[in-house]
């Protein structure tokens, strides 16, 4: 990394010319031209003949550094050099240091360049990053994050700075600190139409938790979720933003477990076992067996300590699903004849779960409209998942925004919706997540 830090800061030294020669103008070309003192911003000719920019940058241009300190060394043997006369000196032993890669001694420069008082604001600024950039390099990243600071006084650009700002906060440990500047990147990069990098989202994520910000950390997971979409991710958000909310009620684990099994792509062992068994109980038998061949599939289920216990469990999934198959249309008069919904909303839900997903839409709908169940919103969250199934997304997404029910639903529902929102553009995540992320030097 330290290759990509170095290029980076000779970009921003060349940007103020620190690897050229500054133009001299001589006390004696001064008087010449205006009055008989000298101005103060000249050189005295002796000084001029051994920093002579004709004479020091072709040596630059070679990168012939030995000349280059030899001509300082000249220099600084001169007496009663002018406050301009040293920054003159310093602006090349700048340019010595860039030739030499020796970061140390450009911060040495910089910053007496920089007190001169002679360079322009906005190049103050420039070299005020590049001490930055230095400091960061040695990990003294207390003094980065100042330095941040003070380029931001002299007016400099934040946006050349954040990335820099933010992981010297964090890794100083002000991790309340780091959030604005990261949040502000991962802005940036949204309002420009582009996915925030998935380091600033993991490093927004780590700051977060580590400074108890929890409505931060549920927007970085949800992030991203929305830019890199991974299990691990969705299971990290749904454990955010729904078990662990308030309030959160043990009795609506199903309609959450559904929405992990649409969600990711592989499930834990106890997850399977968990959904399986409920909608087995529930009465949802081809929902439990879709459920047991995914999860073989995956290669979590039929293996272990377990193994015959997932057997019996498809077995009996199985069993109860051919069964299912051949009955179900001979419930669907008594499901009608029902003073409540309850018995139109299982049966749809049972036709979804065999693929007839339009078919089952519609019976969950007329349950719905007769009324009288016991959770109404959770009878939504099934229909919302049928018209997934359908590829009804945009109904979809008007059903799930539609629950308000406590208790998990409605965070379920939203999660649901924010899963149907996912931008078009959403990659693969390039590594697993962690909270304890160690952020990249800046590039």
């Amino acid at each position: 990394m330290s290759h990509f830090r170095l290029a980076r800061l000779c970009l921003l030294l060349a940007a103020v010319g620190l690897n050229t020669a500054p133009a001299l103008m001589t006390s004696a070309h001064a008087q010449k031209e205006a009055a008989p003192a000298a101005p103060a911003n000249t050189v005295r000719p002796e000084l001029a003949k051994v920093l002579d920019s004709n004479t020091i940058q072709p040596l630059i241009a070679a990168k012939n550094a030995a000349e280059v300190q030899n001509r300082i060394t000249q220099a600084e043997a001169i007496p009663n050099k002018t406050p301009y006369e040293t920054y003159i000196l310093n602006r090349i032993k700048m340019a010595h240091a860039s030739m030499t890669g020796n970061e140390a001694g450009i911060m040495t420069a910089a910053e007496e360049v920089v007190k001169s008082g002679f360079e322009p604001k906005d190049m103050q600024a420039k070299l005020v990053l590049a001490i930055a950039n230095i400091q960061y390099n040695a990990k003294n990243y207390g003094a980065a994050a100042e330095q941040v600071k003070r380029f931001e006084s002299l007016g400099g650009n934040m946006a050349e700075a954040r990335a820099l700002q933010s992981r010297a906060l964090y890794l100083n440990k002000d991790y309340a600190g780091s959030l604005p500047p990261l949040q502000q990147l991962i802005a940036e990069s949204e309002k420009a139409g582009k996915a925030p990098s998935q380091e600033d989202l993991k490093l927004m994520l780590s700051a977060a938790q580590q400074a108890k910000d929890t409505a931060a950390f549920e927007t970085a997971i949800q992030k991203l979720v929305n830019y890199y979409p991974s299990d691990e991710y969705w299971n990290e958000l749904i454990r955010v933003s729904v078990i662990r909310k308030p309030g959160f009620n043990q009795d609506n684990y199903l309609p959450l477990l559904r929405l992990q099994f649409a969600a990711t792509k592989v499930m834990r062992e106890e997850d399977y076992v968990d959904l399986a068994e409920t909608a087995m109980r529930d009465g949802f038998p081809t929902e439990a067996k879709n459920v047991m061949d995914a999860g073989y599939a995956a290669g979590v289920l039929g293996k272990g300590g377990n193994a015959k216990a997932h057997t019996a469990l498809r077995g009996r999934a199985d069993k109860g699903a051919a069964d299912d198959a051949k009955n179900i249309a001979a419930g669907e008069a008594s499901a009608a004849k029902a003073k409540t919904g309850a018995g139109l909303v299982n049966l749809g839900w049972a036709y979804s779960t065999m693929g007839q997903h339009d078919k089952g839409i519609g019976f969950i709908q007329q349950g719905i409209a007769k009324g009288s169940l016991k959770q109404p919103d959770e009878a939504r969250l099934r229909l919302g998942a049928a018209q997934v199934k359908a590829g009804r997304k945009d109904e979809a997404i008007k059903t799930f925004e539609s629950v308000k029910a406590g208790g998990g639903l409605s965070d379920v529902a939203r999660v649901w919706v924010m899963s149907l929102k996912q931008p078009s553009g959403a990659v693969a995540p390039a590594a697993a997540l962690t909270t304890t992320v160690a952020p990249a030097p800046v590039k």
